[in-house]
């Protein structure tokens, strides 16, 4: 059944169980709106081992401080987000071509949860000052609220407060989980492997992919494509990581399906730190497009509403067996989770393998605006530019107007294809073009 379809359908009896799950939610999501009011912050206590995670800190910072492309470093604000006995701790270089996460597990916190939520703050000199200073036998309290991140050591109190989250990195958002998602492992590197490896790379700008591979117990950077290796470009990016190396325990590296964008988690025991590097340096991940199939079916906002009661910021998200707890019909779920991505409120966590909550101060009807092409391929809908030529069995075949040329959509089964500039400049791995968008999303009518 059609999204459009189920508010009419809410009064049949089929219904009306979903429709009291997703209502019930929504009180809920008033009730938890108060309850976090009134705590003063979701997260205060002792980081278990205060050296590292200060080095992991300012190399997320680092990160978030750079730029690989054509854009000026201008950025410096984590996402900071507490919840499930742990901290995360997430950011875009200002390129928006590398992501970075910090996650503190739950050996690595010796504090009180008082609620769960997400703030964005900046990290400035005080603060970066404050890291670097920290020794190994020092302590190190952290306090994470809804309008404040908060650091206490021997050097003292240095707090930084929220600001506004870059609309950039919430379109980041939206666009790497989809990768993340779809990657695969492919080499787990020990210690020394790490660093023996991390020892290739070469130095200066490189131009050019570099390829990953492993030849008996090594692995090897090489500017000629082999089987087996792993694509990366924009290597360079890696050397973000080279203040952590003497604490790794081990790397694992992960490859999108495309064998395109490459994803690289070091593995420290206690906490994990994620880098994910787009194709190469020109290219950001905010540029991407493939989420936008996944807004083909538009949901009401009250039901993300819900669901946001519902979710605490970094608990994994199970679809199913949400469905089955609140009697909310599969294909209802797989559209909400659908959306739920689509604006950023799900990241992927690589060792998990599965989704989890991210909670942002960023209004769901919003999202139309940070994506232009599936703003354009309403007004097609709207202007009656989309005609269906052809449809025989998994088939079909569409005329869409465009700017003085009428375009071809040809869909079989999965695969898509259009005469338009978009699809032949980048053949479907940017996502959709604006015309092919239009008519799937004509279909769902």
């Amino acid at each position: 059944m059609a999204l459009k379809d189920l508010e009419v359908s809410f009064a049949r009896p089929s219904m009306l169980a979903e429709r009291n799950g997703i209502q019930q939610l929504v009180l809920a999501h008033q009730a938890e709106l108060q309850d976090v009011n009134e705590v003063p912050c979701f997260f205060w206590g002792k980081l278990v081992d205060p050296l590292l995670s200060s080095k992991c800190l300012l190399t997320l910072s680092k990160v978030v401080r750079s730029s690989f492309g054509p854009v000026p470093p201008s950025l410096r604000d984590p996402i900071v987000s507490a919840g499930t006995e742990q901290l995360r701790f997430e950011g875009f270089s200002s390129c928006n071509g590398v992501y970075a996460r910090l996650d503190l597990l739950e050996e690595a916190i010796d504090g009180e949860f008082l609620a769960a939520g997400t703030t964005n703050v900046d990290f400035n000199e005080p603060m970066l000052n404050a890291l670097n200073s920290i020794k190994k036998s020092e302590s190190m309290v952290m306090g994470v609220g809804e309008k404040e991140v908060s650091l206490h050591s021997d050097g003292g109190t240095v707090v930084e407060r929220k600001v506004t989250l870059p609309l950039r990195w919430v379109k980041g958002l939206t666009s790497v989980q989809w990768y993340l998602a779809e990657m695969e492992e492919v080499f787990v590197l020990q210690k020394l492997q790490v660093v023996q490896l991390f020892q290739s790379i070469p130095r200066g700008s490189v131009k050019g992919n570099y390829y990953l591979s492993k030849r008996g117990n090594k692995f090897l950077f090489s500017p000629l494509k082999s089987a087996d290796a792993v694509q990366i470009g924009g290597i360079q990016r890696l050397r973000l990581l080279e203040s952590l190396l003497p604490y790794v325990d081990l790397m694992r590296v992960y490859q999108a399906a495309g064998g395109e964008c490459v994803c690289v988690v070091a593995d420290f025991g206690k906490m994990r730190m994620t880098l994910a590097l787009s194709p190469d340096n020109y290219r950001g991940f905010s540029g991407e497009g493939n989420v936008l199939e996944n807004m083909v079916q538009e949901v009401p906002q009250e039901w993300i509403y819900g669901l946001n009661s519902l979710l605490k910021s970094n608990e994994l998200f199970n679809p199913t067996l949400l469905s089955i707890e609140h009697d909310i019909a599969f294909d209802t779920m797989d559209s909400l989770t659908a959306s739920l991505s689509s604006i950023g409120l799900l990241g992927y966590d690589m060792h998990e393998a599965k989704h989890y909550y991210r909670r942002l101060p960023f209004k769901t009807e919003r999202i139309l605006s940070l994506n232009p092409r599936l703003k354009n391929a309403k007004k097609l809908l709207q202007t009656d530019s989309v005609q269906i030529i052809r449809r025989e069995g998994r088939i079909l075949e569409a005329r869409v107007e465009g700017s003085g040329v009428q375009h071809t959509v040809l869909i079989e089964g999965e695969q898509a294809r259009c005469t338009c500039n978009w699809y032949t400049n980048h053949q479907g791995k940017r996502g959709v073009c604006k015309h092919v968008l239009a008519v799937k999303m004509q279909l769902k009518d």
